[in-house]
């Protein structure tokens, strides 16, 4: 039974670096899901027809974290549009495009993280 727990705590300490390779692809597909689907939500605004190509994400991979950031390039096109077309003004509605896209991607991306994880622990 005891050598049973010592190969079983010897795989659980090998997660960790299992984790670091299997995460970043994880969120990278995460952060195009949002990026395409957030571009398809704001395309055909008449008002804003570049917009949508201003939409963009950027990776953070360090060894404690994986980060993505998307949402409008301010130096792109109509990207510094971003928040009024996202959270509106006093004359103009939400488009929420954004966070439609979120909601979208987020049960996939808990799924795969999940699945990240099993696999990570079970080596």
């Amino acid at each position: 039974m005891f050598a049973e727990f010592e190969t079983f705590a010897a795989e659980l300490a090998g997660a960790p670096e299992r984790l670091a390779a299997l995460v970043p692809p994880v969120v990278s597909k995460g952060a195009l899901n949002i990026k395409k689907d957030w571009a398809a939500n704001a395309s055909g605004n008449p008002h804003a027809p570049y917009y949508p190509a201003s939409i963009t994400y950027d990776m953070d991979v360090r060894a404690d974290a994986v980060e993505a950031e998307i949402g409008p390039d301010k130096d792109k096109k109509q990207g510094a549009l971003g928040n009024i077309l996202e959270f509106g003004t006093s004359k103009n509605p939400p488009h929420n495009d954004g966070g439609r896209a979120l909601a979208v991607e987020e049960p996939k991306f808990i799924a795969a993280c999940e699945a990240v994880a099993e696999q990570a622990l079970l080596g």
